[in-house]
């Protein structure tokens, strides 16, 4: 096989990158992705400690299920009255829900369906918000990879802060406060977007329904092979790595270590994406698709450091390679849909490849509770790293992911490709 590694000489006048409208996006999504960080870890420890794995599975799967049930009609939303307008109105949603599910664990002991209603409408919000989080980095942003690098580091800092500083809330007040600091982040990210005014797409002149948006946006998905390709892999991925894993991980850590462990090796796993997402900003890989699945070999090894029952330092070290793992892909796809895509379908597409791709998330959710009644946790974590190990195989056996070529910026505007990746 030739090398799929290679890359191309570094831009000799790279595009600014901090202007007003992308410090303003990315103070949005640094903040709102910090409460994120926070919530994963809140929702592991106080859902779980009240009602167990499965419990967890569930809360996770009410969120998931409607964000994949409900992405395709955000898509077609943020295409049809803008991205920016529909990302604040989510945010609004999810300022509610945190601040209801706040006060119940203020109150007392809130009830499984209040937990699973709150999460419902999250996940309906989210499905809103998401499609437009890819369409709008070409729009505040000339150049898609280092900002998408610069995005995924503010990420890596989330990941890196935000379980400490929920370990060490929760260790001094409540969980109450923790969603009462998440309400905060997505007000101040509403903020933000509401004082964004980013170049606009293009103005859509014909008239269009709802269904036939649908359509246009699914004929764009499925005649892109690479994208249809990563995402039928990626459903498998999400049934049996991702959706299994946190609950799984911070059972098995948590119930041998202790509670701050898992939250250390959340923290981890902050710190490789944020060496991920600088070796992103300066390495322009040919072949952006072929390289991220070499580097996401190292993300196998978040499972099997769980699995194995490492001791901590050597935990944190498998959550950190895989963290990088993980970064340099994400940085790697993000960059392929926003460079190959059309502005005025990019959001519709990134919905279904978003539906796509989470819906095992969503399933491994669901299931992960029973099923771990039945069977060890560790042989689960075991078939999680084995599952991702051959994700990344199958990812560079097929042809047009592996021969997918990148478009760089060139100049001081970006050069797009508005065909089918090869």
């Amino acid at each position: 096989m030739t090398a799929v590694i290679d890359c191309a000489k570094p831009l000799a006048t790279p595009p600014t990158l901090w202007t007003r409208d992308f410090s303003l996006y990315f103070g949005a999504r640094s903040v709102s992705l910090l409460g994120d960080a926070m919530m994963q870890v809140a929702a592991a420890l106080a859902v779980g400690a009240i009602y167990g794995v499965s419990g967890v599975g569930y809360v996770l799967a009410s969120f998931t299920t409607p964000f994949v049930l409900f992405i395709l009609f955000g898509g077609v939303f943020a295409d049809r009255i803008g991205a920016r307008a529909m990302m604040v109105g989510a945010d609004v949603v999810r300022i509610v829900t945190q601040g209801v599910v706040a006060v119940a664990f203020f109150t007392g002991t809130p009830s499984l369906w209040l937990l699973l209603t709150c999460s419902f409408l999250a996940g309906t919000a989210a499905a809103m918000f998401q499609p437009g989080v890819n369409g709008m980095v070409p729009l505040v942003a000339r150049d898609p990879q280092r900002a998408n690098a610069t995005l995924k580091i503010a990420d890596a800092a989330a990941q890196l802060a935000g379980p400490v500083i929920a370990g060490v809330v929760m260790t001094m007040s409540s969980a109450g406060v923790v969603y009462s600091l998440n309400a905060g982040t997505y007000a101040f990210s509403a903020l933000c977007l509401a004082l964004l005014r980013p170049v606009s797409a293009g103005a859509r002149t014909e008239r269009s329904s709802v269904l036939l948006d649908l359509r246009r946006g699914w004929s764009e998905f499925r005649s892109r092979t690479w994208m249809c390709a990563v995402i039928v892999i990626w459903m498998f991925f999400g049934l049996l790595v991702f959706g299994p894993y946190i609950p799984l991980g911070s059972r098995l850590i948590g119930e041998r270590l202790g509670d701050a462990a898992y939250g250390w090796a959340m923290a981890g796993l902050g710190t490789g994406t944020v060496l991920g997402g600088l070796v992103a900003i300066r390495f322009r890989p040919s072949r952006p698709l072929a390289a991220g699945a070499v580097a996401m070999i190292g993300f196998g090894f978040i499972p099997l450091s769980a699995a194995l029952e490492l001791p901590l330092p050597l935990l944190m070290a498998g959550h950190l390679v895989g963290g990088a793992a993980w970064a340099f892909w994400a940085v790697m796809w993000s960059t392929s849909v926003q460079t190959q895509v059309a502005p005025d379908v990019i959001n519709r597409v990134t919905a279904y490849e978003m539906a796509g791709s989470v819906s095992g998330v969503a399933v491994g959710q669901a299931l992960v509770g029973p099923v771990a009644d039945v069977v060890n946790a560790r042989d689960l974590l075991f078939v999680s790293a084995g599952v991702s190990f051959a994700v990344c195989a199958a990812l560079l056996l097929t042809p047009s992911v592996r021969r997918l070529r990148g478009i760089r910026p060139s100049g001081p505007e970006m050069v797009q490709d508005l065909g089918v990746g090869q």
